[in-house]
């Protein structure tokens, strides 16, 4: 049905980075990001589906 790949290695840190930041900004850690926080927790599941979508990416 869908043809998965491993993302690579910056995809993967990217997706890590990116939902590390949104956790960190929810929990109070970076204050200036909390009201984006949901978002950017989203944008990092977004990247490592992206990753997984399309081989090379």
């Amino acid at each position: 049905m869908f043809n998965l790949s491993a993302p690579t290695a910056g995809i993967f840190f990217l997706s890590l980075l990116l939902g590390g930041i949104g956790i960190a900004s929810k929990l109070g850690y970076i204050p200036a990001l909390a009201p984006h926080a949901f978002w950017i927790l989203c944008a990092g599941l977004v990247t490592l589906v992206l990753g997984n979508f399309f081989k090379g990416l």
